[in-house]
């Protein structure tokens, strides 16, 4: 048996098809998706979603929070923004997060605002990146 996977971003498709095991980045902590799992509907954070294929191993797509919904063998991802790891140039990723881990460090220590936050945000969308571009 295999999932059912569709990946939607507001401007693209990013993934359309079958998969054997789906893992993602909920709120909450790593969720496994397997054929047969129950009915559910999870909230994403910036992270990256593994898909198995049983052929190819294992794929990943960076991910900019949203939601997900699993319900019979089909999973549907509708997240803020993705991208394909194997789309990613690692350099460029790894030179960005180490830009975002410096604009972040810079406001450690200091109340929150947005200007924090909008750091925050940089580096989790950072990292994300590099590890869907590094575990390919």
């Amino acid at each position: 048996m295999t999932l059912t996977l569709r990946v939607l971003a507001p401007d693209q498709s990013v993934f359309d098809g079958t998969t054997d095991e789906v893992i993602l980045p909920s709120t909450t902590g790593q969720v496994g998706i397997l054929p047969g799992h129950v009915t559910m509907l999870a909230a994403l954070e910036t992270g990256v979603m593994r898909l198995r294929d049983g052929n190819n191993g294992w794929t990943s797509i960076a991910l900019l929070g949203g939601f997900a919904e699993v319900e019979a063998d089909e999973v549907t991802v509708l997240v803020n923004g993705a991208q394909l790891g194997s789309s990613i140039d690692a350099a460029a990723a790894e030179a960005d997060f180490e830009t975002a881990q410096q604009a972040a460090a810079a406001f450690e220590g200091q109340p929150p605002s947005t200007e924090k936050l909008k750091a925050q945000q940089a580096l989790a969308r950072a990292r994300a990146w590099m590890q869907a571009a590094g575990s390919n």
